[in-house]
C-alpha cells in the first residue's frame, strides 16, 4: 500500500476495462488484494467456504483435496470465510486510509431446502451458498485491518475486541489496545451529508439535533467523515459517536454489502459494547438472502445509538416500517408490531454483552434472555 505509487499499482485495473460483481470498477490494487487472502487462507487447512465481495459467488477451495509439489491438505476445513479484501479502495490514489473487513462463520447446520437457489447449481457450489448464507448472531470471529500511517489488526473471537499494531522493524503485530472498549457516548457523528436529503426522516431529524445541540446530551456533535469505512469504524471504535452508511432514496436498502461488511463490524462492535443497526433492527438478526445483500448500516456508541433509534421508533412511515420488516422476515427478533413507546427500555431492547435479563418461564421459574440487542455467542 504504502509503496503502491511508487510501483505503479496505483489506477484502475486493465485501464478501467475491468469490472466487478459489484458492477464496480476495480482497482488494480482490489485484484491484488482478493488474490493475496485467496492464496493465503487456501492453504491454511481450516476454511473449506470462501466468499469475497469481489468474487460472482463463494467457492469450495479444498475440493477433495488441495495439491501443490509439497503438500497435500484433506478435505478437512470446517470454517467459512467472507471478506472485503480492499474496503475504501476508491481512495487509493489519493493516499487516503484503507482497509480489510473479515468474517468467520462455522460451518452451517440448516438444509440446504431452506434457500431458494437457482437451477443448475451443482451440489459443492450448493454447499458453499449453504455455509455461506448465514446471519451475524453465527459469526465466531470478525475484524479489519487498516492501513494507515500504522497498519493496525482490530478483531474479536465473541469475549472482546483487541487491537494489534504492525512492528515494522521486527515484523510483527504488537498487543496495542487491549480489551477495546467504545465509550457509551461520543461527540463525532460520520455520515456523507452530501446524501442527507435523501436519508430516511427520521435520521435527519436525528442529525439535524445533534447538530444543534438538541439531542440527549445538549451538546453539538462534530462532523468526521473520510469515506473509507474502516477508518470511520476504527475513529469511532476509540472516540466514541455514531458512524452510517444509511439508506437513502436511490439506495433503499443502503449500499454496504451484509456478509463481508455489515455483519463483521457489527459484531465486532458490539463486542465492544457499541451498538449496530440499520436503523431500527440489529444488523446481526438479519438473515442473508445473496450474498452481495446489502444493507443501511448505522454503528457506534451504544448511547448515541439507542438515541438515535428512537427516531425511528417514533416514525410512521409506512415505507419504512415495511422495509425493516422486511429485513427481519425469517429472524428470531421482537415482534415488530409491539409498540416501542409501552415498554421500558430494557423490556424491549434487551440485555447487551453477557448482561441478562430476568424472566419468569410457564411454571414460574427465572430465566434469562438475550433480547433483540444481546451480544453474539
Amino acid at each position: 500500500m504504502r509503496t503502491s505509487a511508487l510501483s505503479g499499482l496505483t489506477g484502475l485495473e486493465d485501464g478501467g476495462g475491468s469490472i466487478n460483481i459489484q458492477g464496480e470498477e476495480q482497482k488494480k490494487l482490489d485484484v491484488i488484494a482478493n488474490n493475496v487472502l485467496k492464496n493465503a487462507l487456501k492453504w491454511s487447512g481450516q476454511l473449506s467456504t470462501i466468499a469475497s465481495e469481489e468474487e460472482e459467488k463463494p467457492f469450495n477451495i479444498m475440493g477433495d483435496s488441495v495439491f501443490s509439489n509439497d503438500i497435500i491438505l484433506e478435505n478437512s476445513g470446517r470454517y467459512v470465510a467472507v471478506f472485503d479484501p480492499l474496503d475504501g479502495s476508491s481512495n487509493v490514489d489519493a493516499g487516503i486510509p484503507v482497509g480489510t473487513i473479515f468474517g468467520i462463520f462455522d460451518q452451517a447446520e440448516c438444509p440446504i431446502e431452506d434457500f431458494d437457489l437457482s437451477d443448475g447449481i451443482d451440489k459443492a457450489e450448493e454447499k458453499c451458498l449453504q455455509d455461506t448464507l448465514q446471519p451475524g448472531t453465527n459469526l465466531v470471529a470478525a475484524g479489519y485491518c487498516l492501513y494507515s500511517c500504522a497498519t493496525s489488526f482490530v478483531f474479536t473471537l465473541g469475549s472482546g475486541v483487541y487491537g494489534f499494531t504492525l512492528d515494522e522493524t521486527i515484523g510483527e503485530f504488537v498487543l496495542t489496545h487491549s480489551d477495546m472498549k467504545i465509550p457509551s457516548r461520543g461527540k463525532i457523528y460520520s455520515f456523507n451529508e452530501a446524501n442527507r436529503w435523501d436519508w430516511d426522516r427520521p435520521l435527519q431529524q436525528y442529525v439535524t439535533d445533534i447538530q444543534q445541540g438538541l439531542g440527549d446530551t445538549k451538546s453539538r456533535y462534530s462532523s468526521r467523515y473520510i469515506g473509507s469505512m474502516v477508518g470511520d469504524v476504527h475513529r469511532t471504535l476509540q472516540y466514541g459517536g455514531i458512524f452510517g452508511y444509511p439508506a437513502d432514496k436511490r439506495n433503499p436498502d443502503g449500499k454496504l454489502r451484509l456478509l463481508y461488511e455489515a455483519a463483521p463490524m457489527a459484531f465486532l462492535l458490539e463486542q465492544a459494547g457499541g451498538l449496530a443497526l440499520t436503523g431500527k433492527n440489529r444488523i446481526m438478526n438479519i438473515p442473508p438472502t445473496s450474498v452481495h445483500q446489502r444493507v443501511p448500516c448505522i454503528l457506534g456508541s451504544r448511547d448515541d445509538m439507542l438515541e438515535m433509534r428512537r427516531y425511528y421508533v417514533e416514525s410512521r412511515d409506512p415505507d419504512l416500517i415495511s422495509r425493516c420488516k422486511a429485513r427481519l422476515k425469517g429472524a428470531n427478533v421482537l415482534d415488530e408490531d409491539i409498540d416501542d413507546e409501552s415498554l421500558s427500555p430494557i423490556v424491549n431492547l434487551g440485555s447487551h454483552n453477557g448482561d441478562s435479563l430476568l424472566n419468569k418461564d410457564k411454571e414460574g421459574n427465572t430465566t434469562t434472555t438475550m433480547g433483540e440487542f444481546g451480544a453474539a455467542q
